[in-house]
This record gives C-alpha cells, structure tokens and sequence, in this order.
C-alpha cells in the first residue's frame, strides 16, 4: 500500500475515533451531567399519570364530618416539555390571551420549580374545560390533568384550627423530604401538622405516547403501575356545636376562647376572633380571598389562641396562690390588710378593687385583691429558706414552668408559641421596671397580679386551669383523640396520651385555692357569669395594654373549670380592649361552659348580647387607613396615576390641587408677550407638581384645616 494511501487510513480512523469520542462525551453530558434531558426524553415516550389519592377527613368527637372532600382537576406544566404546540388553540380553550399564558409559564419558571419540574398552571379547572382539554391534551406536550381532591366545610367554622391546602413551595418541599413538585399539601393548622397522615400515598400510571405524543396503551399492561392509597382520617375531641358558639360569641371582636377536657387534654373548641369562613380559602377564587385575609387589619388569619402572647392579669392569681401555699409563707386563713391601694413598696403604689377584703384567700380571690396578691408574690420571692431574692424569683420561676407557662406546650399545631416568664437581672432584667439599681421583690411586683413582663397565651391558661382542675396534672392540649385505622406504627398520638405530672402540691392546698374560685362565680367579680345548677370555678382579669405608647382599654380575661368536683371542661377566653374580665371574657366563658355540659343555652339574652357586640379597637381604623393610604401611594408613583391617591388626600390639599389645576390651565394659555426677557420667563407649571403628600397619608379633617387657617 502506498505511502498517501497509509496517511488517509490514518486520518481517516482518526476521524471516526473522534466522532465516537464526542458522542460519548455528549452521552455522558445528557445521561450523568444533564439529568434533566433523560427525564425530558422519557416524557417523549412515557407519560405518567400520578394518581392523587383521597384525603382523609376530620371528625369531631361524635363523628361528625367537620373537613369534607370533593374532586377536582388541575392543570400542570413542565416548561421544558412544551415543544411545537398550537399556543392560540389551548389559550382558547383555557378563556386566556396569549400574555396571560405567557405571564403563568414565567410564575412556573421563575417562581415555582423552574423549567423542568411540574408545577401547577391552573388550579380547579371548571368541568366544561376540563372536558375539552381531555380531548385535545396530546396536542399540548408539557401538560397533564391532575386529579385530586379539595376540601369544603360544612359548617363553615375552624378556620384558623384547620388550615388550608395549597401547591407546596419549593421550600417546603425541600424541607418535607416527601413532597414533589406541583402537589398540593395542608398550609398551616391541622392539615399541615397531619399532613403526611392525611395525604396517603400518590399512584402512578405508566402510558405508551405514540410517534405524534398521543397517549395508548399501559406500558407493559400496567405491571409497573402502583395504586393510590387513600389518606386517613382523625378523629378530634372536637365539639363542633361547641366550636360553633365560641366563634359566634368571639365575632367582631379581637381575641381567642379555648376550651379543653382536663382529663385528656383534648380541645373541644379553640375558636379566635373576627376568624374567618375556611370555605372561602378552597375554590377558584382561593388566590384572591387569601391575599384579601392576610392583609385584613384585624388579623383574620392570625390564631390568636395559639400566637397571641398578653398579660394575663388577675387570671393568674390562682397559680400564685399555689405557690405561696406550697412555699409555706400562706395559709387559707392568713389575712393581709387592705385599704384600697398597694402601699408596700412606697410610691403611689397599686390599686386595689375597694378595701377590706384581704382576710383570708378566699375573700380575696373572690374580690381579686391586688394587695393580698402582691404579698404573696414577695413573700415567696423572699422565703429565708433561699440565700437571696434571686434564688426565691428562679424557684417561684421553676413553679411557672411547671404549670406550662413561659415554654411552648407543644400543641398539635404549628407555629405556636411559648410567652415570657422573665429572668432576673442584668441590662435587660426586671430591674428596669422601676428604675433600681439593686434587684428586688419590689421591682418585679406586679408579677404578682400576672403583669409587668409576663406574658401567656389564651391556650397556657386554659392548660393551667386543667393542672388546678386536676389538682397536680395535665396532659399536653391537643386535637386529635385518634387515627382512624389506627395501627401499632401510628406512634406520633403517644406523647398526647402521657400524663405529665407537673407539681407536686398537696390536695389541701389545691382544695383551698378552688374553693377562692367558687366564690369568684357565685359572690364575687364574676358572679354575673354564674350557671344554675353548673358549680363552675373561675377567675376574672383586667390586664393593662396600650399602643404604640398609648393607654388603651383594658383586655379582657376570664378562666374557669367546670362542675367544680368532677371538672370536664376548662376554658381560657381573652378579648382585646374589652375592659374587665367580668364584663365580656366571663359570660363568653360561661356560655360555652354551658353548651358543652347541657348541649344547649338557656341564656338566650346574654347570648345574643355577647355574639351582637362588636369590640373592635379604634386604633385599628388608623392602621388600616396607614396602610391603605401607603400602598395607594406606592401604586401612583409606578404608575403616575394620580386617582389611587386622591381619596386620601386632606380636604385643604385637595383644594390645593383643584386650584394649582386652575392656576396651570390659566398659564398654559396664551399671554401677551411685552418684550423676550419677559416671554423667557413664562413657563407651565404641570398640575398637581407642587403639593403631592408624602406616605402615609395624614388623616386630616375638614374642620381641623379650617381652625388651623383661622389660627
């Protein structure tokens, strides 16, 4: 063979040994490098079906359908997969225009789980699309029907209990370590702490897609198919009668009322107001209620219950009670004088409710007697048997752990939290509160009267109540009794069924402190709340507020436990700026104590008078327009339109602008000119240049405009 012969060979199997060297490299870059070809090679020719079981549901104690189901479909996308589709046909059958759906693959790109991951394009298709999309969907590759199920409530109540579903973030997914991209999982409440109990466990169906990407047969007749298993239901020690009355006697009003069975600690109502219809976040229109929810000043969405953290005033004087009894520095009988005001540590002292009622505990539980209280608090803070007052505050701090207060308790809902019982000294220590040097009982001692900087949650006193109820003990609130179908497995309901207790007081001591709480109903600030024929225990409390540095009404407190000797239901009710606990937290408390032991109210009056009250406060209104008035302000500087602000605009701006308009139109016409330095100095003032207000707003009236001027 010739010499130029050999050299073309050479060049030759050198060409192909590179071609083959590229093609596998490119092998290597789309199968180990670039995963996300072979998953798009594989939806040319499979297409999975996933199959989204049913969800479970919720029942109330008595198996009453609480949360409900019913199917729908969803439209999903995977950018990456659209190839070569009639974008015009699906917009028409989707009642879209081609920005529209050019703005919803951008959401799903940019703002969902990117260009390969499903995400959900449209959710809750009507039947006549759905119908329409079946027939034409191996026209449009990228796309697939989903179908699953979306929840209704019957009785249009549990909203902030509850929770709602919603296609999960890529978050959440990364967080769950079970979720994938485009499923729709329980947010907040008990669909989102239950959610892997509730959701069962997806199927997928494997189809054949021909040459034009029309769906045939199973592939392989279905032996890779996996069937759906359907989630399951729990059962709650939810009353759902009860949980209706508590949300109807918390409307228009700011607060929460938890009611629990000592025995168990399961919730029968939690129920925080204004609250919401959970209907309203399931349908087409769950987008635009939410974003209308979460932005509503009164906090619908906010379950005051589990996250509002208050003083609790008077309502804590039975545990301090406890304390001081324990600690041996009280007995039922010790009497402390009282003449109307707190004078022991100097100064103006503390207000008390009259005088003369601080005989023994009794009479001054049932006349909450500020002056008994606080001496109590000091008297335990300084028991000879500790060194220092430090170590009598960390040991009466360690009885407040232990009747649930100052930690989360660990409720089967998420996002909870725990209040603040204090430490002691330093910068940011209790010492501040009366501006002393040196740390003392004095300093702290309207801890005593539950305030200062302790804070608790509607849900930690209704637990406390349970500990007093059950003289020692208390089982963690929750709201689940048990999984239907419950198995040996299911073990996350174990650490709701473990007794825990708590504090070690004697019965006597307890005994002594009940009795107090008797005659809180039946002689003294709560009397108006008595139940005939019910023995009910309670505790009224006015808790000092304000805003932004303001004094405001007082919140309302009351907590109480009924029938006194075989205690089935504590309940805890606080409602913001209602002033004293007697007057709005006490019957609320009552009625539903009633409901839930007579299946029935009698009290038809206070009832009505409860549920029709309206106690919003004011100073509500003034965020509301601030952050009204912010919001319309930031819209007319994207857009210059300057309509969004002018119904916040004061009546002297407005007439401002009115005639800056006057004076601009008057100017833009034309004016003799005498000579050019005159004409250089003639320019148009645009409209409204000049007067346009700053964020927010100011809420000005008329009249104060009109004093000011002739000011």
């Amino acid at each position: 063979m010739s010499t130029f012969n050999q050299s073309r060979g050479l060049v030759i199997k050198l060409i192909i040994g590179a071609a083959f060297l590229l093609l596998a490299v490119r092998l290597f870059q789309l199968q180990v490098v670039h995963k996300d070809f072979g998953a798009l090679a594989d939806n040319q020719a499979y297409f999975k079906k996933i199959i989204v079981p049913s969800r479970g549901l919720l029942l109330d104690r008595e198996g009453k359908k609480m949360v409900e189901n019913f199917t729908v479909f969803d439209l999903q996308v995977t950018p990456n997969a659209i190839k070569g589709m009639d974008t015009l046909a699906f917009c028409r059958i989707m009642g879209i225009d081609t920005a529209t759906f050019n703005k919803k693959i951008n959401d799903c790109i940019h703002y969902k789980n990117g260009r390969s991951r499903a995400s959900v394009f449209y959710q809750m298709l009507s039947m006549e699309t759905q119908l329409k999309l079946e027939e034409k969907m191996y026209a449009f590759p990228g796309f697939d029907l989903v179908q699953r199920t979306e929840r209704t409530y019957p009785f249009n109540t549990g909203g902030n209990v509850f929770g709602y579903l919603n296609e999960a973030s890529q978050a959440m997914i990364d967080k769950s370590g079970y979720l994938q991209s485009g499923e729709i999982t329980g947010i907040n409440g008990l669909e989102r702490f239950y959610d892997r109990t509730l959701r069962g466990e997806r199927g997928v169906e494997i189809y054949i897609r021909d040459g034009k990407q029309r769906i045939m047969d199973h592939y392989k007749d279905g032996k890779f198919d996996t069937a759906a298993v359907a989630g399951r239901s729990l059962k709650t020690f939810m009353d759902i009668k009860v949980q209706q009355v508590a949300e109807n006697l918390m409307a228009n009003k700011l607060g929460a009322a938890v009611a629990i069975e000592p025995k168990t600690g399961g919730i029968i109502a939690m129920a925080t107001g204004p609250g919401y219809d959970p209907n309203l976040l399931s349908g087409n229109q769950k987008r635009q209620n939410l974003g209308r929810l979460l932005t509503d000043v009164t906090m619908v969405t906010f379950n005051f219950a589990t996250q509002g953290e208050y003083q609790p005033g008077s309502t804590f004087k039975p545990l301090g009670a406890l304390v001081a009894l324990d600690e041996g520095v009280m007995t039922p009988s010790s009497g402390v004088g009282c003449g109307g005001r707190y004078n022991g540590c100097g100064g103006k002292g503390v207000a008390c409710h009259g005088g003369g009622h601080g005989g023994n505990l009794r009479n001054a539980m049932a006349a909450s007697c500020n002056s008994y209280f606080i001496t109590t608090y000091r008297r335990a803070l300084e028991n000879p048997q500790y060194n220092n007052i430090q170590a009598g505050y960390l040991q009466w701090k360690d009885y407040m752990s232990k009747f649930g207060l100052g930690k989360k308790l660990g409720i089967d809902l998420p996002s909870e939290r725990g209040g603040n019982i204090p430490d002691t000294g330093g910068k940011r220590g209790l010492n501040r509160t009366i501006g002393t040097t040196t740390w003392n009982s004095c300093a702290t001692m309207t801890m005593g009267i539950g305030q200062d900087r302790m804070l608790t949650t509607p849900l930690q006193m209704a637990n406390a109540m349970c500990i007093v109820a059950n003289k020692g003990y208390y089982y963690i609130p929750h709201f689940v009794d048990s999984i239907v179908g419950e198995t040996k497995k299911d073990t996350m309901l174990a650490r709701y069924r473990k007794k825990i207790e708590t504090v070690h007081i004697p019965d006597s001591s307890f005994d002594a402190v009940i009795d107090g709480m008797e005659a809180v109903v039946t002689s003294g600030t709560a009397r108006r709340s008595a139940i005939k024929g019910i023995s009910m225990c309670g505790k009224t409390g006015t808790a000092e507020n304000s805003f932004k540095g303001k004094k405001q009404e007082e919140h309302s407190w009351f907590v109480c436990f009924a029938p006194k000797d075989d205690p089935k239901i504590a309940v805890a009710v606080c409602v913001l700026n209602a002033g004293q606990g007697g007057q709005y937290a006490a019957p609320i408390a009552s009625l539903i104590v009633e409901q839930y032991l007579t299946d029935t109210i009698k009290r038809k009056s206070l009832y009505n008078q409860m549920a029709n009250k309206k106690i919003i406060p004011g100073y509500l209104k003034q965020m509301k327009y601030e952050q009204d008035s912010a919001a319309a302000y930031d819209r007319f500087e994207v857009t210059g339109d300057s309509s969004y602000i002018m119904k916040y605009l004061p009546p002297d701006v407005l007439r401002a602008l009115k005639q800056d308009s006057i004076d601009a139109v008057n100017r833009l016409k034309p004016q003799p000119v005498k000579n050019e330095k005159d004409s250089s100095s003639i320019k148009a003032k645009k409209p409204n240049e000049a007067v346009l207000p700053k964020k927010p707003l100011p809420n000005v009236k008329e009249k104060d405009s009109v004093k000011k001027k002739n000011k």
